[in-house]
């Protein structure tokens, strides 16, 4: 009779869920739902459209990318468009803001023009791969069973963001000058992207 010794593999690691409340910094990535339409600059194939209630919304994975809770994923849904009315919608765009302050390190109340533009995306692929400091909440899954999810960005004004997010990254200052020129340069110093003519609606 042939044994196999399973003496030497790893005890297993404690899946308990991360507590409510916990901040964390995760790295966010899109799981393609292959949904395009350019009148509304979702490109890219990154938007996912569900078939049962025709709502539109990005798949997005959250990995812990320190700390005590390392590896550790999340998954979670930033919604674009609901048929039912906008209230899902720009929940999603005040997420997706939130996230660019906490990522790109904007304080909430900052109205300067290179805040402004570090707000700005010029697609869906600019938040695939994006690292930001997230609060842990629970919600229920499919089966009914509490599950960890991350509802909210932490933004540089919480107290305890700049020791979460580890050494503070200071955004380019706006330029004094005014027009397009100053602006796409300052855009490209506080994001290290080029702007894109055209910016879609739904980043506005």
């Amino acid at each position: 009779m042939t044994y196999f010794d399973f003496n030497s593999a790893s005890e297993q690691t404690s899946f308990d869920l991360i507590p409510k409340g916990t901040l964390v910094r995760v790295r966010m990535t899109i799981k393609p739902g292959g949904f395009d339409d350019a009148s509304q600059g979702w490109t890219g194939g990154y938007a996912t459209r569900s078939s049962s209630t025709g709502s539109v919304y990005l798949n997005c994975e959250f990995v812990v990318t320190d700390g005590e809770f390392a590896r550790r994923k999340m998954w979670s849904l930033i919604g674009l468009h609901s048929p039912k009315g906008p209230e899902w919608a720009n929940m999603g765009r005040t997420m997706v803001k939130a996230i660019l302050n906490s990522a790109r390190n904007v304080q909430p109340g900052d109205n300067s023009q290179a805040a402004q533009n570090a707000r700005r995306i010029s697609g869906f692929a600019d938040l695939d791969g994006i690292e930001f400091l997230g609060k842990v909440d629970w919600d229920k899954d499919q089966n009914g069973q509490d599950k960890a999810v991350i509802k909210a960005a932490v933004t540089p004004d919480n107290k305890d963001y700049a020791a979460a997010m580890g050494a503070p990254r200071t955004p380019a200052p706006a330029s004094a000058s005014a027009g397009a020129a100053p602006a796409a340069n300052a855009y490209a110093q506080a994001t290290g992207r080029t702007p894109v003519p055209g910016r879609p609606s739904w980043a506005q």
